[in-house]
């Protein structure tokens, strides 16, 4: 047993490697086993800092084996926690690198598009298609700036902190706090998230239950702007493409006229020359930057197109399927397990297709699919993230 002054300096070391660096899931290690002392008071003569840390890492490697918790799961996330915690410190610092990033390419291909590409529909379509792209491509860019702005500057949502009569489900074993419904810890923002989806570091932020219709907004209408620059601007990228590939030759071979026959006996070129010397065709720098341009306007719009398209389809159908990228791991594994039983699992929060993306959408009558959906919206969602209708009457829950 421990005495007072043993159980005193134990907390204290505790609390001072907690502080250090200590991992999350370790901690719930710690909370579990019984601390005994391996070092007699006055004994040792290492300093503090070591003893500390030697008795932090005996505790650590007992309790591997001292819990009756413990399995796989445990001592994986135990033994990678240094890894995880480095990852999740690198994204952390640097997600405004990434929301920079995404700022300035977004930016290049809106300063092309207003330089080269504008001038060249003013000039060129007739006015029923410019009136088109004039309309559609502004549009399409006020709903991207829209809604990435939200998406990074709005809150995921957080359950309260404080003692309050909400209903919850779990303890996070991390923030030591109650859980509501479709609850998860962050390890990047080091805490609890409403209706958590996941960390996208494009956002610098959670993408939780108050910015996730932000959040695929903003992917969708991307993808959006980004396959109207690929069909748009297709015929553009083939002819600059062929323009530098016809330039980058001519640099090579000199342009000539092959002088035979007649000509050769007249004397029209020196003796050993038989092609005349024609002058290049004129190719300026300005030119050249234009169709460089294009090129990487094209190229950059066309992959982020692919892979983004390729995300956006996929949380389209976790939305109407009523669930989260973490909730789709979770409800897979209670499948599999309720099924091993002869039972069906059933989704509580699954109200149907159509419904799931009403309440997503937040369209409560037939003039939101414009206001809400077609045009920018900073509405709120349909809940608070506390509360959950489970498995309601099957029937529209906002008749649209």
């Amino acid at each position: 047993m421990l005495t007072g002054s043993q159980f005193h300096r134990w907390v204290y070391a505790y609390h001072r490697c907690r502080m250090r660096w200590c991992p999350s899931s370790v901690l719930h290690l710690l909370r579990c086993v019984r601390l005994r002392p391996c070092i007699k008071r006055g004994r040792s003569r290492l300093p503090v800092w070591m003893r500390e840390m030697w008795a932090y890492m005996s505790v650590v490697v007992r309790s591997l084996y001292f819990n009756s918790l413990t399995d796989s799961d445990v001592v994986f996330d135990s033994v990678f926690e240094p890894v995880f915690w480095t990852v999740d410190y690198v994204t952390r610092w640097f997600g405004t690198v990434f929301v920079c990033l995404v700022v300035i390419l977004v930016s290049s291909i809106v300063l092309i598009a207003y330089i080269v590409l504008l001038p060249l529909v003013l000039n060129t379509y007739s006015p029923a298609w410019i009136v088109w792209h004039v309309c559609y491509g502004h549009w399409n860019l006020v709903m991207i700036a829209f809604h990435y702005y939200k998406a990074t500057n709005t809150s995921p949502g957080y359950p309260p902190t404080e003692k309050s009569d909400m209903p919850f489900v779990a303890v996070c074993k991390k923030c030591i706090m109650p859980k509501p419904a479709r609850t998860h810890h962050c390890g990047i923002c080091n805490r609890c998230i409403l209706k958590m989806d996941h960390h996208c570091p494009w956002l610098n932020n959670c993408v939780g239950h108050f910015n996730q219709r932000y959040f695929f907004s903003f992917c969708l209408f991307l993808t959006l702007g980004c396959v109207y620059c690929v069909i748009s601007g297709r015929n553009l990228f083939l002819d600059a493409y062929n323009a530098l590939e016809r330039f980058k030759h001519l640099d090579t071979e000199k342009p000539g006229v092959p002088v035979t026959g007649m000509g050769v006996l007249i004397g029209l070129l020196p003796p050993g020359q038989t092609n005349y010397q024609t002058p290049a065709p004129p190719y300026t720098f300005r030119d050249r930057m234009i169709h460089k341009s294009i090129i990487y306007m094209w190229v950059l719009t066309s992959t982020v197109g692919v892979a983004l398209g390729a995300l956006t389809i996929w949380h389209a159908v976790l939305i109407s399927r009523g669930e989260t990228s973490i909730e789709r791991h979770i409800n897979s594994k209670e499948t599999q397990r309720l099924a091993k039983r002869g039972r069906v699992y059933k989704n509580p929060y699954h109200y149907g297709r159509l419904n799931n993306w009403k309440v997503f959408l937040g369209v409560e009558k037939r003039s939101h699919w414009l206001t809400r959906v077609l045009l920018p919206s900073g509405h709120t969602p349909h809940s608070d993230g506390l509360t959950w209708d489970f498995f309601p009457v099957k029937k529209d829950l906002m008749p649209v």
